[in-house]
């Protein structure tokens, strides 16, 4: 990906937010509510500039991120250490090396989601967490924009997800979303157990800056809506998977 112009990288990797809001602190507090953070060896696999492993540095200081942007990752490099150039798909780490990795928003992004998970289990030691958060394919928004002929617009796309899935990949070619059956499929023949199996709604952060009682209440109502059928229409899944490996410790 070095060498990429701007937009392009943009459309590709995504449009990750660089500064720490209502949403990002709420999925924080969600993982936490499943999984330790004090003191473990984590991972964040496409940290980018390091948004969560900065947070992650607040519970220990064994934190590790790397991502394919190498100009994201010298510019969270100035003030984070430990972050490094790798492919999802061939991490640079060891088997068993880490107690959480973490997979923020990131494999539906990747050249190989089906290799990257398997990097990620290979990576995680025994009994510790893989946390994934990825686009939910029933949210009716797509959020990533799309493509209309040759041209790219970020832009919501309404429904865009419901599509057939010929149409859907070329309107959206640059990026999955995923149903419940489609992220069990890539951990298929690995040795695992799901901890937590949620889907959430946005944190309405762009809205509350212009909007904040609009944002308030629509906060108010979707999540409510978690934990019950209607989280179906939520914006992402949240999975925590434990890996089932009782001959490492």
């Amino acid at each position: 990906m070095v060498g990429l112009a701007v937009k392009e990288k943009a459309i590709v990797l995504g449009h990750p937010s660089y500064v720490w809001r209502f949403g990002q602190e709420r999925r924080l507090n969600l993982v936490r509510q499943y999984v330790s953070l004090e003191g473990k060896r984590i991972l964040d696999i496409g940290c980018g500039t390091g948004t969560y492993v900065r947070q992650f540095r607040s519970f220990s200081d064994e934190v590790y991120g790397v991502d394919i942007d190498a100009e994201r990752v010298k510019e969270g490099g100035q003030t984070l250490p430990n972050l490094a150039i790798a492919q999802s798909e061939s991490l640079p780490f060891a088997d068993n090396s880490f107690d959480v990795t973490f997979l923020h928003e990131v494999i539906e992004h990747v050249a190989d989601e089906h290799r990257t998970v398997r990097e990620a289990y290979r990576v995680t030691k025994g009994k510790g967490s893989l946390i994934i958060f990825a686009p939910n394919r029933l949210y009716p928004f797509e959020t990533h924009g799309f493509f209309w002929g040759r041209r790219y617009f970020f832009k919501l796309l309404p429904f865009g997800n419901y599509l057939p899935v010929p149409l859907r990949r070329l309107l959206i070619p640059h990026v999955r979303a995923y149903l419940r059956r489609d992220l069990l499929r890539l951990f298929q023949g690995l040795m695992i157990s799901i901890k937590a199996q949620r889907i959430i709604f946005p944190g309405f952060d762009g809205i509350a800056t212009r909007k904040p009682k609009l944002a308030a209440l629509l906060r108010r109502l979707f999540y409510s809506w978690e934990g019950t059928p209607l989280q179906m229409f939520g914006l992402s899944h949240f999975w925590v998977v434990v890996k089932d490996n009782p001959w490492v410790r």
